[in-house]
Parts: C-alpha cells; sequence; structure tokens
C-alpha cells in the first residue's frame, strides 16, 4: 500500500509535500507530481500539508480518482527506481491520463 497523487495536483505542483517527504519519493511530472509505489514508506507525512487535498492513502481514494492509482504506478515503469527525486529533478512527461486533462487554472 501506498499514497498516491490525484486529479486536484494537475497544473498546481504546490510541491509543499515534496518537502515534507521524508524519503524523497515524490517525484515532478510536467503537469503534476508522482509518488513512487516502491519508494514510499507510506507515513503520510505528505498528505495534510497538500494545499488541494490531491493526495490519499490508496484504499481512501475518492471513487472518482481511483484511476489515478494506476496512474502513479505507470509513470514509473520507463523510469524504474532512480532512489530519489531531488537528483532528477522534472521529468518532461506525465501520465496520459494527466497530459490528458484539460488545463487547470489555479484561482
Amino acid at each position: 500500500m501506498t499514497y498516491l497523487i490525484a486529479q486536484p495536483c494537475a497544473d498546481v505542483k504546490d510541491k509543499a509535500c515534496v518537502e515534507e517527504c521524508p524519503v524523497d519519493c515524490i517525484y515532478e511530472g510536467e503537469r503534476s507530481l508522482y509518488i513512487h509505489p516502491d519508494e514510499c514508506v507510506d507515513c503520510g507525512a505528505c498528505e495534510p500539508v497538500c494545499p488541494v487535498e490531491a493526495i490519499f492513502y490508496e484504499d481512501d481514494a475518492p471513487e472518482e480518482w481511483q484511476d489515478y492509482r494506476q496512474a502513479n504506478v505507470e509513470f514509473f515503469d520507463e523510469l524504474g527506481s532512480p532512489g530519489g527525486a531531488s537528483k532528477l529533478g522534472m521529468i518532461e512527461r506525465d501520465h496520459p491520463l494527466i497530459a490528458a486533462l484539460p488545463l487547470q487554472t489555479r484561482v
């Protein structure tokens, strides 16, 4: 089990969760952040600091965002497990689920 980042993060990428993560497992795509399921230690530190409430324990994600569980896993299919997001910086792609979303604007 792990945490996942869902649709509210798209085009926001506040990164408060990145700062809070003790194991550096939150990676940045072009439009969203992604939690590496094999690197996450399930500490939950990221969840309460997310200003848009986009982070969920995978079993607690709302039904409408259940597809984001698989999106967080598949984002790392090509990348593998690099052992820390900070050394990679932004990864210039997103999972197709995120890439297909209409551009979100903050108000």
